[in-house]
């Protein structure tokens, strides 16, 4: 039996009690792009290292990516990356392996998982935006240089280039006017700079002939 004129008891208290309780949400699974990395792979500090083949397997293991940070898969991504878009093996001053291309790849896509697990988080949305509009720049300027290196650097990273879209203005009588009256504006402004570099040329002639009269 229940005792309600206890304050404790009463049923208000217990209906609060239910209603604060904290509700326990299932984490999504989502794959990472950094899962085919093997956890045996060495971290790219000690990758190169040979002092590494003869170590204890207890060290390997601690150096391996078994126990690195996402920030550490990263670099070792990063790197790999660099090794499917690098021309030749001692390529390391190439646009699309010296610059920000690679790496901005990554993080575009570790944002991504990020915003499917926290779809609220803006901040981190809005970064990942800004890395997409900097790498579509990037693209943009390896497209028009080297359409080759293009196309073959977005099938190695596995991207889809898509091209921005020109700023739609709505043409309305009020623009036209303002945009007559502003290159009437800008036609007489060139005309007073024309009259004024006429004068100083004019000026400049007659401070050398004065200078060649006094030689003479």
């Amino acid at each position: 039996s229940l005792c309600f004129s206890h304050p404790a008891c009463s049923p208000v208290l217990q209906v609060a009690k239910d209603y604060a309780r904290p509700v326990t949400r299932k984490r999504k699974d989502i794959p990472s792009h950094l899962d085919d990395l093997p956890p045996t792979m060495l971290k790219k500090d000690y990758a190169n290292l040979p002092i590494m083949n003869s170590v204890d397997d207890v060290v390997k293991r601690l150096l391996s990516l078994e126990m690195a940070s996402q920030k550490e898969k990263m670099k070792v991504k990063t790197q790999q990356l660099v090794e499917k878009v690098r021309r030749s093996p001692s390529d390391n001053g190439s646009f699309e392996v010296q610059g920000k291309l690679k790496k901005g790849s990554i993080l575009i896509r570790t944002l991504e998982e990020h915003l499917q697990r926290h779809p609220k988080d803006k901040r981190n949305r809005r970064f990942m935006l800004m890395d997409v509009d900097r790498r579509r720049k990037l693209l943009g300027y390896l497209r028009r240089v080297n359409y080759g290196t293009f196309e073959s650097t977005c099938r190695e990273l596995d991207i889809q280039y898509c091209p921005p879209q020109p700023y739609p203005r709505h043409v309305t009588k009020r623009w036209l006017v303002k945009k007559a009256l502003c290159i009437k504006v800008f036609q007489e402004k060139q005309k007073l700079k024309a009259a004024e570099r006429l004068k100083q040329r004019k000026e400049w002639q007659a401070r050398a002939r004065a200078a060649r009269e006094q030689q003479e």
